[in-house]
């Protein structure tokens, strides 16, 4: 067997790294405000970076910064990414509540009920023509929804909205705040690391949340009762971005840019529906696995969760007309996206 001498392997190693440093021509920050341990980062951003560092053949480097360790807070993500602080920023848009309003018509319960991919695939349908101009100074690469709204309580079994009376639930963002309201308790906002002890001290309730944020959160831990719909029909959902600072995406060559698109495309946008999917799915049953009651509710239990939210689109439409946008078009629109999209099969 042919032996390598020790000096002459190291130098090898060392002009492979050094070979791939140089390959490495484009280099970016990619920003956060979860940790490395939740399924975002691992099955959704990680995964994305991957593609696109692939794609590119090697000559783009993108470092991902989870927990906001960077610096700032969770609502200063898109002006980090707008004013160039970072170059990437994933982020929720409800934590910068109206700066996004176009795109909120896809959190509005029943808009939004239960089909994540179909939403993603509709939002990118939608973009140029309905969205864009929510996003000025930032270069989208995806948009996404997660599962749904259920209800997560500390102590409380909810059937009914008046179950919730007077209750205080934390909510993910501005819609969430009006279903709350709707359903007769009272909205608190804050981002979703400070919900455990939220929880725990009594702060709030419960919460509106998806499921996939309950293990790396440990919510099991903190709520006795968990309330989900019939056919998982959830009360309106998130939206999150992906996004580029504009000025550094317009300095990059098009081959470049082409990475980042191939990354993002309408194939990924459905993949991210199913990838959240599974890790709901992962979530309620960890939850069942500890004792929590995760229940269900009746058909009949869920059309009246359904009627008494079925006002917030018409606050969320006469709040965009008083905005000079046209509101009832969008809802129009976005469930119609939403439909033929769940038709196509995703």
């Amino acid at each position: 067997m042919l032996r390598i001498p020790a000096g002459a392997a190291a130098l090898a190693s060392a002009l492979v790294l050094a070979a791939t440093a140089s390959a490495q021509e484009y280099k970016f920050k990619l920003h956060h405000f979860l940790s490395e341990l939740t399924p975002s980062h691992t099955e959704i951003i990680a995964p994305w970076v991957e593609r696109v560092e692939a794609n590119s053949g090697g000559r783009v480097d993108i470092e991902i910064y989870p927990s906001m360790s960077l610096g700032g807070k969770p609502p200063e993500l898109v002006s980090q990414a707008r004013d160039g602080v970072v170059d990437l920023v994933w982020t929720l848009n409800g934590y910068t509540p109206g700066l996004f309003p176009r795109t909120e018509v896809f959190e509005l319960p029943t808009v939004y009920r239960n089909d994540p991919s179909a939403a993603n695939l509709a939002m990118r349908a939608m973009f140029d023509a309905d969205l864009a101009e929510d996003y000025a100074g930032l270069k989208v690469m995806f948009l996404q929804v997660h599962t749904g709204n259920g209800l997560h309580m500390v102590d409380r079994e909810v059937h009914a909205p008046a179950d919730l009376a007077g209750l205080n639930l934390r909510t993910p963002s501005r819609t969430g705040a009006w279903v709350i309201e709707a359903l007769g308790a009272n909205p608190v906002a804050m981002p979703v690391p400070d919900l455990p002890q939220a929880l725990s001290r009594k702060v709030v309730d419960g919460a509106l949340l998806p499921w996939d944020i309950v293990p790396p959160l440990k919510l099991q831990e903190q709520t006795g009762f968990q309330v989900d719909g019939d056919e998982q029909v959830r009360l309106g959902t998130s939206t999150f971005q992906l996004s580029m600072n504009l000025e550094r995406w317009n300095g990059l060559p098009p081959d470049i840019q082409q990475a980042f698109l191939d990354a993002s495309d309408a194939a990924w946008a459905e993949e991210l529906g199913h990838i959240w999917r599974r890790a709901d799915d992962a979530g309620i049953a960890i939850s069942e696995e500890a004792g929590v009651d995760y229940y269900r509710l009746t058909p009949e239990e869920t059309a009246a969760f359904e009627a008494a939210v079925a006002p917030v689109v018409d606050r969320w439409v006469a709040d965009m007309e008083s905005q000079g946008i046209d509101g009832a078009g969008l809802v129009e629109r976005a469930r119609a996206a939403i439909a033929e999209n769940a038709a196509g099969g995703s």
